[in-house]
């Protein structure tokens, strides 16, 4: 048997690795593990202990952009953050940034999607307790100030 325990990185090719490490730092808080050259990069997230959870490499201004689904490939890579005011705060960033394209209430997660400036999708999540993973959202629309109300009434009321 193969025991995979989780992912460990993703590599994203983008145009120019120096510009997309000003969205990933300025934005999402990724730091360089090393200075970045011109041919790329290595990240690691805020509370992250590992080496490096993102590496960019850069593949040139005229390379095109991901296709959306047309061909086979990955759709988007998804990162937890550790609490539901981590993501409201991920979310009034990524709005300011005009990076966030969609919000989802999955039932045993509340999540956000982001294109990078190359358009790479990416999910930034919080992951509810898991004895909350089976309830069914009311909708799959995430309304996120309405969650982080309905959890604060809960726990003044516990």
């Amino acid at each position: 048997m193969v025991t995979i325990t989780r992912l460990n990185h993703v590599v994203l090719y983008v145009r120019d690795a120096r510009k997309s490490l000003a969205f990933y730092e300025g934005v999402l808080d990724f730091k360089p593990t090393a200075p970045p050259t011109d041919r790329g990069v290595f990240l690691r997230a805020s509370g992250s202990e590992n080496h490096h959870d993102i590496a960019l490499f850069s593949i040139g201004a005229d390379a095109p952009g991901p296709t959306k689904g047309q061909q086979v490939g990955m759709y988007h890579a998804a990162f937890e953050v550790q609490t539901i005011d981590d993501l409201a705060q991920a979310r009034e960033r990524l709005i300011d940034a005009g990076a966030l394209v969609g919000e989802t209430d999955h039932g045993a997660s509340f999540s956000l999607y982001v294109h990078d400036p190359d358009g790479n999708e990416l999910e930034i999540f919080w992951l509810l307790p898991r004895e909350e993973w089976d309830r069914k959202p009311a909708t799959r629309e995430l309304r996120l100030h309405e969650k982080i109300a309905e959890r604060k009434k809960a726990a003044a009321t516990a």
